[in-house]
């Protein structure tokens, strides 16, 4: 079934607008609350799968769209990571081949979508 896409997000804003003023709350744009998700995703997945998963589930054919569009690092989460760098690495080392693989097929995606 095709949604008709909305010329303007001033319905589904207004729509926001009501719901937040009715239950006391101050006022979250829907972008926001996508972009919160995104956050979460990035928490919670472990592997490029989980995210690549995470990413359709926003609506998102591809992987890097959500990178693109939500990829940037907050600076106080890239100090944490730099930081961590420092410490010895646990046993638990990524998937190589899992990366290489979902790497390898958002390639052949991007690829075949451009012909």
């Amino acid at each position: 079934m095709l949604v008709p896409v909305a010329s303007s997000a001033a319905p589904i804003r207004a729509i926001f607008r009501d719901a937040f003023e009715a239950a006391g709350l101050p006022y979250f744009n829907p972008h926001s609350l996508r972009d919160t998700r995104v956050h979460l995703g990035e928490t919670l997945c472990r592997s490029p799968e989980d995210f690549k998963a995470w990413s359709q589930n926003l609506g998102h054919e591809k992987v890097l769209t959500t990178f693109y569009s939500y990829g940037a690092v907050g600076s106080r989460r890239q100090g944490e990571i730099i930081q961590g760098l420092a410490k010895p690495r646990r046993s638990e080392s990524p998937d190589v081949a899992e990366i290489a693989k979902a790497v390898a097929q958002e390639l052949r995606n991007s690829r075949s979508i451009g012909q």
